[in-house]
């Protein structure tokens, strides 16, 4: 008898069993359900007409602009020249600057302030202060004086420290950083004016990401000064680096996210099978911004307007569900201080709009993943951005000295490099064919490679241009080609008058890589000094000395430069066996740079970090590494056997009873389905235990052993009962499934 057949005798036994199962399914799946119907029948957000950008622009910053307007010509003064040249600020304009602060904060609404830092964990910190206090009578006043603005008092040990403070030693303090504008925080709680700053131990070492960096562009400043004057150079204003970052981030509803513990512990999906349509075809990249996306951008940047944060462009990013916002570039300072911002609002004002905001580097397996491209510059008010080659860089000395530099340190620091950018959740996307590789290169472009290969010939000689693009066609203009193309397999590539570190995770600060990168640029450029210095006191013509100085330069480092594709087998194996450089793929393998002797030389000799602030920063990212990869294990445990394997058990009953039930009418029905699911459940049971096991293990004699154990024990167990509940998602009944899937998360806005 045929099922069709069963059916038309309108068997009550077999009706008995579907509707016992339909009503199960719904019961099973009721979260997943409801989830899909509110997005889909949610009601639009109305879209605000946009104010025009000269009424709210850095409306709610104390820029210079609102100091000349506030302050005494010389408080102004003495400020301005604080912020431009990073000279002292006497203690007399301080407190002229915090009663005017104070004024324009109450002006606005503000009762509260707050010391804003940046410890060890990429994001930021903040203890908030009333502006009140009581008089003698009782009365409530304000007060502001500059002792408040300048330092605070937050606990020195409760955050990532390495060991530099103990909950028996705990004091630590903030202070006021004058080169980076106070601004005002609104949210729907209240208003608090923001004081960017500095975070130390007692005893005076850096725990933030801020001092490190400030130091940096010192370091770098007082290097590019001295090659700069030897180069004949009289007028030279302070040097700074500049900082413009690509951040890319994924938007998931949040009744879908709300029903993933993953996502909200620890960003990313630890389960999922890939949906049949993915990035395939390649048509959400520059695609039409979903309208409800849109929506919560405009919200987004009228807010970074207000900060006087440059948003510059938004687009839809290569993964569906994936979005890429990019600040037009600044100091480097001001853009590290931007950047944490522009991720802590982009989680709030998501919220707002109904999305779990996803800033991790690979939230989602089988499709692109998520960086922060870091484009990096150095220059001055008096010879402009010393990265720029101009028409003819073959004939641009300075340009070349400080491009050189950029080459030497990324040889001679490739490790340091890789080990600022580290973390689990950067490690997921780092070699893959969507970021860099971890092996640090330096992409220079046809034009440029040629001028440095010509140099390494000992001359120069001229420099290729990137001629016209004519199309033949009459109504579209021709324009100027650039002489390089772009090369995005490269790690460290030289976009024009700039370099792109690709490598940086979507969820990091850019402090870590830009202390990385200013520092290797003043080392080198003290090397490029000293060189020079000694060819000019030789009576070597200056264009020669340059020359003599770069080819020593190219000899050592020029093995760096590589144009190819990065992502090529050929150029893994060649990088390692031919040119000596590093294939460095995970955190664990990463970070131990850190406490290598010429590593520490560079820090100490610079007078970036001390050998007790590397070795606590040592300590902090491979403590958060281990902690993130044991976070995660536990969240699979967890998750396979209260949510997946409920659900496949729960499949397999009904799958019982139907056969039962069939067979009892004479039908015999294909079990395939069945033992694939009990296989699955029985194999993934089996890799939790073993999961479960290895957690549990903690007699590691260093850290670094810890982390190995990690990388190449916890995290491939983890992947083995993915991998079994990821064929269950294809196996078991749509309807069963506790868990939003790809298709749902990625495509449903």
């Amino acid at each position: 008898m045929t099922i069709t057949e069963v059916i038309n005798t309108e068997n009550s036994n077999l009706f008995n069993t579907i509707n016992v199962v339909e009503e199960k399914t719904m019961s099973g799946n009721e979260s997943r359900i409801q989830a899909i119907h509110q997005i889909t029948n949610r009601e639009t957000m109305s879209v605000k007409t946009p104010k025009p950008l000269d009424k709210i622009w850095a409306t709610d910053v104390f820029n210079l602009a609102k100091m000349e307007e506030s302050l005494s010509k010389t408080a102004f003064k003495a400020m301005k020249n604080t912020v431009k040249t990073g000279a002292p600020l006497d203690a007399a304009t301080a407190e002229v600057v915090a009663a005017a602060m104070k004024e324009w904060a109450l002006s606005k609404g503000v009762k509260f302030f707050s010391h804003i830092f940046y410890p060890m964990t990429n994001i930021t910190a903040e203890k908030h202060d009333g502006f009140i206090i009581s008089d003698s009578e009782g009365k409530a006043i304000t007060e502001f004086s500059s002792s408040l603005l300048i330092k605070g008092e937050p606990d020195g040990s409760s955050f990532p420290n390495g060991s530099i403070r103990m909950t028996n030693a705990a004091r630590g303090y903030t202070a006021w950083d004058p080169t980076s504008p106070v601004y005002i925080m609104h949210t729907d709680n209240g208003s608090t004016l923001m004081i960017p700053s500095v975070f130390m131990s007692w005893t005076g070492e850096a725990l933030d990401k801020k001092i490190p960096l400030l130091r940096s562009i010192d370091a770098m400043n007082k290097a590019g000064n001295k090659v700069l004057s030897l180069m004949g150079e009289t007028e030279i204003a302070p040097l700074n680096s500049s900082c413009g970052a690509e951040q890319e981030y994924f938007l998931v509803d949040s009744n879908f996210a709300n029903s993933r513990p993953d996502l909200l512990l620890a960003g990313r999906t630890l389960f999922g099978a890939s949906p049949a349509k993915g990035q395939q075809f390649d048509d959400h990249y520059f695609g039409t911004i979903p309208a409800r996306v849109q929506v919560f951008m405009q919200d987004y940047e009228d807010q970074l307007y207000r900060l006087g944060i440059p948003a510059k462009t938004h687009h839809n990013e290569v993964a569906p569900g994936q979005f890429e916002i990019a600040p037009y570039f600044e100091a480097a300072n001001i853009a590290a201080d931007h950047q944490q911002l522009m991720m802590t609002l982009m989680r709030a004002t998501a919220k707002k709009h109904g999305f779990l905001c996803l800033l991790h580097e690979k939230p989602f397996a089988g499709i692109n993943g998520s960086g922060k491209h870091v484009n990096w510059s150095v220059g001055n008010a008096t010879q402009g951005n010393l990265l720029d080659p101009g028409k003819t860089p073959h004939d641009n000395l300075n340009f070349l000295l400080f491009c050189g530099a950029v080459i030497r340190g990324v040889h001679k620091y490739g490790p340091l490099l890789r080990a600022v950018i580290a973390s689990a959740a950067n490690d997921h996307r780092l070699g893959a064919n969507e970021a860099p590789p971890a092996i640090l290169s330096v992409y220079l472009g046809d034009q440029l490679e040629k001028v440095f290969q010509d140099i390494k010939d000992g001359k120069i000689t001229s420099s290729q241009s990137g001629g016209t693009m004519d199309l033949g066609l009459s109504q579209i203009l021709n324009f100027e080609r650039d002489p390089g193309d772009r090369n995005r397999t490269s790690p460290f590539a030289f976009t024009g008058n700039r370099f792109e570190f690709r490598a940086v995770g979507s969820s990091q600060s850019v402090s870590g890589p830009l202390v990385a990168m200013n520092t290797m640029l003043a080392d080198s450029l003290s090397w490029i000094a000293d060189k020079l210095e000694a060819e000019l006191k030789k009576g070597t013509k200056q264009p020669d000395a340059v020359v003599a100085v770069l080819k020593e330069l190219m000899d050592l480092h020029g093995n760096v430069i590589f144009g190819g594709d990065g992502y090529s087998s050929e150029w893994h194996e060649k990088a390692v066996s031919e040119r000596g450089l590093q294939n460095i793929p995970t955190t664990a393998d990463a970070l131990p740079a850190l406490r290598e002797d010429y590593i520490k030389t560079l820090f100490e000799s610079t007078g970036v970090l001390s050998p007790i602030e590397l070795a606590s920063r040592y300590e902090v990212y491979a403590e958060q590494y281990i902690l993130s990869i044991e976070v995660e294990a536990k969240l699979v445990i967890d998750m396979a056997k209260t949510l997946i394997y409920p659900a496949a058990i729960g499949y397999l009953a009904e799958l019982s009873i139907t056969n039962s039930s069939m067979a009892e009418m004479g039908i015999e029905l294909d079990n395939s389905v069945a033992k694939k699911v009990a296989e699955e459940s029985n194999a993934m049971i089996a890799a939790i235990a073993k999961l479960s096991e290895a957690i549990e293990k903690h007699d590691f004699a260093t850290m670094e052993e810890h982390m190995q154990f990690c990388a190449n024990v916890i995290l491939i167990l983890m992947s083995k009962v993915r991998l079994h509940a990821d064929i269950l998602e294809t196996e078991v009944a749509d309807e069963l499934w506790p868990l939003p899937k790809y298709q749902e998360m990625l495509f449903i806005k």
